[in-house]
């Protein structure tokens, strides 16, 4: 038996993120489950629940006291229907936010991790499991025995037609290889070697990797693959020790896939593409030469540079002048690479694409972080951009050389965490702001003073917020929390006047996608990762009216689970964008619920709670802008052309904006814009505020 922490325990009270009684529910369908030899009833409570124990990539303290419970409960499961559970379980143990184990519950979490590895490498011998996904539970087995290639399930590419983003683990870098996932008949490269046994590193008999080491068939992906196939094996039998090499555990992942993946070809062609990952890349910066799996996954103390010559080509299939050409750009498939330098952004090559303004500090002499953005447009007046965050004040920017045009406002209790603007019908421009307590203060920019006192939104913070439009001529404004309340109210008088979301999923994003020039849909992502759509001028919340969900097909075949959504208006149409924690994003026909194009696929460094804001800049090509909460790099796409830039700042990202053709970037120590368009403007005609970023 697992230690564990009794469910009737007042412990319970000071962990957060567990609803005791919704893990109590989930133990009893586990168990009947398990009498029954199966069953699916306890795949929707756990959706629930795993948003509890991790948001936004950050795992709840209360997920060290309730895992131990639900991975006993689900080890006893046939294996072939908790595969994506393991995999869930996979990302709580690499995610990036973290809180240390406590004490008292250390023994419990730490036996149970070795259960779930057990069951998870059960799930992983069993057959029928698709290949990409064979792939998560793979890395998932190996988070799970504590190696830190198990972090790549972040960065793990979802589409492999394209390049790979890679971190070089020296300077911080990243390099992109074009073309690196092809399906050769033979290796590219060579297999990895791997070092002597160490008795020390090579887990005694008993561990769950022995039937993985028997099923690595040498002749799985045919003549010339053996050595990786033996590798693999050789990772197996020691165990999957943590000292070992990632680059042959990544074997390991890739071997899997060939023998237990389905359909038995497609999974061979993803084997043998994923063998690519074993090779090395030279960082385009520094010139030095990783293992591509040192660039996967962050693990700095157990990354070391190979002796190789110092022209060599890449093991990747290019030669190391062919990955930095790609890296700036200089290729046509490549993405161009922009970093900031002082107040200027410039090209991987040296070249100024435009200055950076920094807004004033939200209050004199005091720098502070803003969590969230809207941006105020009225015709005939300056654009203006209002932001908010932990000191529960909102403030007003003049976009064009980022002054303070209002002395903060403050309407806020608690944190601001969500804003919108609200244009109504009278030719008022409105502003929202939401708060962590449940607050919502309207405001009029021009004056700075709020419209009424402000309302509460309770249970929950109002961590989401959009305008809605309906036929009968109102402008709305829609909140949404983390409890699930998803309410409409009327702007100018704080009444709510309708309910959505009637399953009452935890919402995480809503944006406000427009049909028509008075008919406005409402669609969300919630924290289990689905995306729903409704229609705000129906009275019935059952009642989908002109909303079309997205379709299931597409979104299973890509493994998508949103956890961000935004209005994307074109010249021709309004599009919905999903973003993932991968970094993948989708683009939807709200029309029709199909996907438009091939989507913007995952790459290294993107993976984490998404950030996303698109744009029509000038008149030119529609361009989405996302990047990753507490992150430093952005990626600005065209979906017509298929054209990505890489950005890199140096301030932590907490919220994106757009106004015209300006990225507006909320960060940890304030707010900065920069063009979306190459501009350099004359002697200094937009100048940096009293704050700086060098």
């Amino acid at each position: 038996m697992i230690p564990k922490l009794p469910l009737d325990s007042p412990r319970w009270r000071g962990l957060d993120g567990v609803k005791v009684e919704e893990l109590r529910v989930l133990l009893g369908q586990l168990a009947s489950a398990a009498a029954q030899g199966g069953g699916d009833a306890w795949r929707r409570t756990w959706g629930d629940l795993s948003g509890g124990l991790m948001d936004d990539g950050v795992v709840a303290d209360g997920a060290y006291a309730a895992l131990p419970h639900l991975i006993q409960a689900a080890a006893v499961l046939p294996p072939g229907q908790t595969v994506d559970l393991w995999v869930d379980l996979g990302f709580m143990v690499t995610a990036d936010h973290r809180p240390p184990v406590p004490a008292d519950l250390a023994a419990g979490f730490d036996a149970a991790l070795r259960l779930a590895e057990r069951a998870a490498t059960r799930s992983l011998l069993a057959t029928g499991t698709p290949g990409q996904v064979c792939a998560q539970l793979a890395l998932s087995c190996v988070a799970l025995a504590g190696h830190p290639i198990g972090e790549a399930l972040w960065q793990f590419p979802g589409h492999l037609e394209s390049g790979l983003l890679l971190s070089c683990p020296a300077c911080g870098s990243e390099t992109e290889i074009p073309d690196l996932f092809v399906d050769p008949t033979r290796p590219p490269h060579g297999a990895p070697q791997l070092p002597d046994p160490d008795p020390a590193h090579v887990r005694q008999e008993g561990h769950p990797w022995g039937e993985v080491a028997a099923a690595l068939r040498e002749e799985a992906l045919g003549e010339g693959w053996e050595p990786f196939l033996r590798v693999a094996r050789d990772v197996a039998a020691r165990g999957v020790s943590p000292e070992t090499p990632g680059q042959a555990v990544l074997c390991l992942v890739a071997g899997m896939v060939a023998v237990r993946g389905t359909p038995a070809r497609a999974a061979g062609d993803l084997a043998r593409r994923l063998m690519s990952l074993t090779g090395h890349f030279r960082c385009w910066d520094c010139e030095r030469t990783w293992t591509i799996a040192d660039g996967l996954a962050e693990n700095p103390d157990g990354a070391h540079t190979p002796q190789r010559p110092a022209q060599a080509p890449t093991d990747s299939g290019g030669s190391a002048a062919g990955a930095r050409s790609a890296a700036t750009g200089r290729t046509g498939r490549a993405a161009t690479r922009f970093r900031q330098e002082g107040n200027a952004v410039v090209a991987a090559d040296g070249t100024p694409w435009g200055r950076i303004s920094v807004f004033s500090d939200s209050l004199p002499g005091s720098s502070g972080g803003v969590d969230a953005l809207a941006v105020v447009s009225r015709p005939g007046r300056p654009t203006l951009v209002g932001g908010g965050g932990n000191k529960g004040v909102v403030c007003l920017w003049d976009v064009t050389d980022g002054r303070l045009v209002h002395d903060p406002l403050p309407g806020h209790p608690d944190a601001v965490r969500s804003m919108t603007t609200l244009p109504l019908p009278d030719g008022r421009v409105l502003l929202a702001s939401g708060g962590d307590s449940g607050t919502i203060a309207v405001w009029n920019p021009l004056t700075g003073q709020p419209v009424r006192e402000p309302a509460g939104d309770r249970p929950g913070g109002v961590t989401a917020m959009c305008t809605a439009v309906v036929p009968d001529g109102r402008t709305l404004l829609v909140t949404a929390t983390p409890k699930g309340a998803v309410r409409m109210w009327e702007p100018d008088t704080g009444e709510c006047v309708k309910h959505l979301n009637p399953y009452g999923s935890p919402i995480r994003s809503v944006t406000a996608v427009p049909i028509s020039a008075h008919h406005t849909l409402i669609a969300a992502s919630d924290t289990a990762g689905r995306v729903h759509v409704w229609d705000p001028a129906v009275d019935d919340p059952w009642d989908r009216g002109a909303a079309v969900p997205l379709n299931a097909r597409p979104l299973a075949d890509a493994d998508h689970r949103a956890a961000a959504v935004e209005a994307v208006l074109t010249p021709d149409r309004a599009l919905l964008a999903t973003a993932d924690n991968l970094g993948v994003v989708m683009l939807w026909d709200p029309a029709t619920g199909a996907p438009v194009g091939d989507g913007l696929p995952s790459s290294t460094g993107t993976a984490g709670p998404p950030l996303i804001t698109a744009a029509t800049p000038h008149g030119g090509p529609t361009v989405l802008v996302t990047g990753t909460r507490h992150g430093h790099r952005l990626r600005v796409w065209e979906p017509e052309t298929g054209a990505v830039r890489h950005i890199a700042l140096d301030v932590s990202l907490t919220c994106l904006a757009t106004a015209g053709a300006d990225l507006i970037v909320g960060h940890d120590r304030g707010v900065l814009s920069l063009p979306l368009t190459r501009r350099m403007p004359e002697g200094g005609r937009r100048r940096a505020g009293r704050g700086s970023h060098d």
